[in-house]
């Protein structure tokens, strides 16, 4: 079978790989006294190049993530099917050389190889985590970062805190090391009618017709690219306003009102900004579900979305120069969250905890509520903004069987109680003990790891009732985090007249409108 091989050599593709992880590490000195302790030069992972700093003009954003995990030598992982949506022909080259095409076709299928490295590669590191949230992980980051430790923080699978093994400790967390001497690495390949061609570095995709992708078509230009984790990634570099078409509508609704639209349309694009640092590890912004903003197909925008987009267009909300944590959820329960209610972050002026109603459910839902205040402020609702969301009120119940089989730990024994051990300003639980009879107990889940785990609960509004013996009932409010914008009572407001402004305004008090080109980027 005749092989070829397209871009950097597998000396030049290691070599790059080790030098830009060491710098990834980070060469520093720890004085203790009057020694000094130098750290490990064993990089922290397979480092790739960082991406370009996120404009106006370009996002990038993954389609698809972790292409090509569970390569073997005799068996590839599912491979990438690239279909274009016309009928001129998909254009393949290698990002390093772009001139000569390496395929040209209708169609295009990428599978992946297993393939010895001519120079082993060791890593090492210590882990935290793994979080809920990237929120969480990346405020443990900065507590290392703020000693002058490079912290990175990972998403692998789930959300996870990387650091050199030399890193010292932080107090209340957690760390487990990982070491691993790499010998394999996956690469993308072609068959082709002269045999199959591997390629090393990553590739760029042209679409001029576009490229069905999901039941939609995206425009692109797209990138293939390898990750921290030996696996690859499918991105679209897409630009801003084209992305909003993407994602307003998946997030909010095309249908909904005018004013709530142009809302969403703010929040998206300055979400977009604030956050285009999450995915730095892997040489990318976004991602397009629900970790980030959910994007798709931007055909499916419509006219009253890219109306609203277009009313906007270059808007975001800052605070003190900078896109302000842009966060949003679908129903907030009839209750604003702080900031750190939903996530371990630190306060936001902007973010603050409050009734989300008319002055009546004000004066009736005083906080801080406790957990009476909670199961008076789910009996009702008729004043709160945004109470026609299909899951402003809720049940669930859980067995004490469904408990443990969702955290996964045997050594629990059996579960025999439920009680929330603290909540925050606006009732939610920012702390949830669960008992049992097991040397493991009691487990207690904290923040956003409480819908982590449990995951059939829609919010941490709720109160806890034991029906039975081993069955709880959670009668709760809301669907989602709770803090910034609520796009139910977004859309209550809308229908009440309110302007794009002051339902921003509302959600995000002290905040204020900006063009892109005056405020600054992720950290």
């Amino acid at each position: 079978m005749n092989r070829k091989q397209s871009g950097l050599s597998r000396e030049g593709l290691v070599s790059l790989a080790v030098a830009l992880a060491l710098v990834t590490a980070g060469c520093r000195a720890q004085e203790a006294g009057s020694k000094v302790q130098l750290p490990s030069l064993t990089p922290t992972h397979r480092s790739v190049p960082m991406p370009p700093q996120a404009t106006a003009e370009s996002l990038w954003v993954a389609l698809d993530d972790h292409l090509g995990r569970g390569t073997r030598r005799d068996q590839s992982a599912p491979g990438l099917q690239l279909v274009s949506a016309g009928s001129a022909p998909l254009v393949l080259r290698s990002a390093a050389a772009p001139a000569a095409p390496l395929a040209e076709a209708s169609a295009l299928l990428i599978r992946w190889r297993l393939e010895p490295l001519l120079q082993p590669v060791k890593v090492s590191r210590l882990v935290a985590g793994p979080y809920a949230s990237f929120e969480s992980a990346d405020r443990v980051a900065a507590r290392w970062r703020a000693q002058g430790i490079n912290a990175l923080v990972a998403h692998p699978g789930e959300w996870e805190v990387w650091v050199s093994d030399q890193a010292p400790p932080l107090d209340g967390v957690m760390t487990r090391p990982w070491r691993q001497t790499i010998t394999n690495v996956v690469r993308p390949y072609l068959e082709g009618p002269d045999g199959s061609q591997t390629f090393e570095g990553a590739l760029v995709l042209e679409a001029p017709d576009g490229l069905r992708w999901r039941g939609g078509v995206m425009r692109g230009p797209f990138r293939l690219q390898p990750d921290a984790y030996g696996s690859w990634t499918f991105l679209e570099q897409v630009p801003l306003e084209r992305y909003l078409e993407g994602v307003v509508p998946h997030e909010i609704g095309a249908g909904s009102p005018a004013a709530a639209l142009q809302a969403q349309a703010v929040l998206a694009r300055t979400w977009a900004l604030a956050n285009s640092h999450r995915f730095r590890i892997d040489g990318y912004h976004l991602c397009s579900d629900t970790q980030c903003q959910v994007y798709s197909d931007p055909r499916q925008a419509g006219t009253a979305v890219r109306q609203a987009i277009k009313a906007t267009a270059g808007q975001v909300l800052q605070w003190q120069g900078q896109p302000i944590s842009a966060v949003y959820h679908a129903s907030n329960g009839g209750v604003m969250a702080s900031a750190p209610e939903a996530w371990a972050m630190a306060p936001a002026a902007y973010l603050q905890a409050k009734p989300d109603g008319t002055s009546a459910w004000h004066q009736a839902h005083a906080l801080p509520l406790d957990a009476e205040a909670v199961k008076g402020l789910l009996q009702g609702g008729v004043e709160a903004y945004g109470a026609g969301h299909p899951l402003f009120r809720w049940r669930r119940r859980y067995t004490a069987a469904q408990l443990k089989a969702a955290l996964g730990d045997s050594a629990l024994g059996t579960i025999d109680d439920l009680k929330v051990t603290e909540r925050g300003p606006s009732g939610r639980a920012l702390s949830l003990r669960i008992s049992g009879n097991g040397p493991d107990s009691p487990v207690t889940l904290r923040l956003d790891a409480i819908r982590r785990r449990l995951r059939r609960l829609p919010s941490t509004l709720f109160v806890i009732e034991q029906v039975g013996p081993g069955l709880w009932q959670f009668q709760g409010g809301g669907f989602g985090h709770g803090a910034g914008l609520s796009q139910a009572g977004a859309i209550d407001l809308a229908r009440r007249g309110w302007p794009m402004k002051r339902i921003l305004s509302h959600y995000y008090p002290g905040a204020t409108l900006a063009p892109v080109s005056a405020v600054g980027n992720a950290p």
